[in-house]
């Protein structure tokens, strides 16, 4: 941000009174333009039959990671819980009708300034279609789930965390809710 959306006066970056880390500041109007992360909501799509467990999946029409699959997902908007947006985005990206469930997994990513949110969903039927950003959606097994296609960390763990408690449900457990962090790997 190099000029004030309040007043178009050029920007600073300073410690405003009373507070601890640098903002951009407004030295002519003394408005403070806080910058927080961005929410990426989405859902687990899941659709079983005969005991046998799917995750619906799409794989990406656009950048970052064009090809790659991913979850149903993307940025929550102004004017709505994370609860209706993951359900919009779930609509959007894969014309999937769901049941949405609870909170499933919180991922914090600090180097990109987001935090990603999905929530378990059981797919009501199979009617399913790419939206326009995606290029394909398809149900996966376990088993089917192109792991080194997966387009981010932050979905490669809620499958993993989902098939880990899945299995403990089938031993009579519960789902949990799962938070981790993913910090920008270390380079040389």
């Amino acid at each position: 941000m190099k000029y004030c959306p309040a007043c178009a006066s050029p920007i600073v970056i300073q410690i405003p009174a009373d507070d601890t880390r640098e903002r951009h500041v407004c030295p002519a109007c003394g408005t403070i333009h806080y910058q927080n992360p961005k929410m990426v909501v989405g859902s687990i799509p899941i659709w079983e039959k005969d005991g046998e467990v799917s995750v619906l999946l799409c794989k990406r029409a656009i950048e970052p990671r064009y090809g790659y699959w991913t979850l149903p997902a993307g940025f929550m908007e102004n004017n709505e819980t994370s609860s209706q947006g993951a359900q919009r985005e779930t609509q959007e990206e894969a014309g999937a009708n769901i049941d949405l469930h609870e909170l499933f997994s919180i991922l914090n990513v600090p180097h990109v300034n987001q935090v990603h949110l999905f929530y378990r969903a059981t797919l009501l039927d199979i009617n399913y279609l790419a939206g326009t950003e995606s290029l394909d959606v398809q149900l996966f097994t376990e088993q089917e789930i192109p792991w080194k296609e997966i387009a981010f960390p932050t979905v490669s763990h809620t499958l993993k965390f989902l098939f880990e408690d899945l299995a403990k449900v089938k031993q009579g457990g519960a789902f949990a809710l799962h938070a981790h962090d993913i910090f920008k790997p270390m380079r040389d």
